[in-house]
């Protein structure tokens, strides 16, 4: 678990733990594609978790040292425009920035992702927000 005071300032629901275990044993292939990625410090040395409990939600990926959200957008949210805006409501009142890319683009042009990662404002800044 991390200590960093962003990761534990986070309002978190132990009733969805089981949850989130499932969903990373499971992992759609796009997630599995971005995990790979990103996992273990790859993309610029930036610690990500994957399925992380924040409130009542349970996000793709999230960066403490950042304060990012990337969520993979795929059929799983066809129809759940009022429940994805609600959510992103919910993280960006917390402070987090959420990112949002396409399960087709991730599975389509992984690397056209990547750089758009490596470019982006907020993940490329050089000043880290973990205390």
């Amino acid at each position: 678990m991390r200590s960093t005071k962003p990761y534990m300032s986070l309002p978190y629901n132990p009733e969805l733990k089981e949850r989130a275990k499932a969903l990373r044993r499971a992992g759609n292939l796009a997630e599995v594609l971005l995990w790979n990625q990103i996992k273990n410090k790859q993309l610029m040395e930036l610690d990500f978790d994957r399925q992380k409990i924040i409130g009542n939600y349970i996000v793709d990926f999230y960066c403490a040292q950042k304060s990012v959200v990337i969520e993979i957008d795929g059929s799983s949210h066809d129809y759940k425009a009022d429940y994805d805006a609600q959510r992103d409501a919910f993280l960006i009142g917390l402070g987090l920035l959420v990112i949002h890319i396409s399960d087709y683009d991730v599975k389509q042009n992984l690397s056209g992702v990547m750089i758009f990662l490596q470019n982006h404002s907020v993940l490329s800044t050089l000043s880290l927000k973990s205390e």
